[in-house]
């Protein structure tokens, strides 16, 4: 039911786009209409494609990389004041300096390959996962873990048995965040240097005034993006099931059916 409201809102958005650039005669330079955005991606697709798996490519590099040194960031944090104190105020730091600033930095000293559009995209992928892991480690149930302790469980057993099931949701959450902003970086990336990917496509275009192409590498990007936030969900929806969030949704769902 939610997929077809939004379809429908959807098909209503690019309808009346299409109809007011006709009716006002807006330039295709300015505003071109949806039908030949849609005309320009359905003329090339092979070549939108590549630049899309270009992108995609260093957004999952970067997300990965986000997510696994953010997890283990938030753990140390976490087991130690010392950690806390020094790692998690650079990181507070780090976050509050515009990752496209240190853009050039990273193509001085990784060059304008791969890895220092990676670079990009995992910085500002990796605050979010580490804020949320932080969150859910330390909201674990303290009568939990007093029962822990009491029955002698080591601290490996204690992060792996309560701390870090409780924190899944709020990863999870980080995760949703993390993923569109890995997009974000992957896309800062390639502004500054590249030779493909979607960011390299919208600056070419920009520079030529080719507004269609601009539009159409946008509509990818927005694709791309709402395809990795689901994905995302989706796997939240299988390792956690139990989550009273879904629940409820599930609650609903049946509601809605019956009702």
């Amino acid at each position: 039911m939610r997929t077809l409201r939004v379809t429908i809102i959807l098909a209503a958005l690019f309808i009346g786009w299409e109809a007011l650039v006709r009716l006002l005669g807006v330039p295709a330079h300015m505003l071109p209409p949806p039908s030949a955005v849609l005309a320009e991606l359905l003329d090339q697709p092979q070549w939108y494609l590549m630049h899309t798996m270009s992108t995609l490519l260093t957004t999952l590099i970067g997300f990965g990389l986000a997510l696994l040194v953010g997890v283990l960031a938030a753990i140390g944090i976490i087991s130690s004041k010392w950690v806390e104190n020094t790692l998690y105020t650079l990181l507070v730091s780090l976050n509050s300096i515009p990752k496209i600033a240190l853009a050039p930095l990273f193509i001085i000293w990784l060059g304008t390959g791969l890895e220092s559009k990676v670079a990009v995209s995992f910085l500002i992928a990796v605050f979010a996962i580490v804020i949320d892991a932080v969150l859910g480690l330390r909201s674990a149930d303290p009568d939990a873990l007093d029962l822990l302790r009491t029955l002698r469980g080591s601290r490996f057993q204690i992060l792996f048995k309560v701390r870090f099931p409780n924190a899944l949701p709020h990863i999870f959450s980080g995760m949703k965040v993390a993923v569109s902003l890995a997009l974000v970086g992957a896309i800062a990336g390639e502004f500054v240097a590249s030779q493909e990917g979607l960011g390299y496509v919208i600056v070419n275009a920009q520079s030529m005034f080719q507004t269609v192409r601009v539009f159409a590498s946008i509509v990818l990007l927005g694709v791309t993006g709402t395809i990795l936030f689901y994905l995302v969900d989706l796997a939240e929806r299988l390792i956690c099931p139990w989550h009273v969030s879904h629940r409820v949704e599930e609650a609903r769902a049946l509601s809605a059916q019956h009702g």
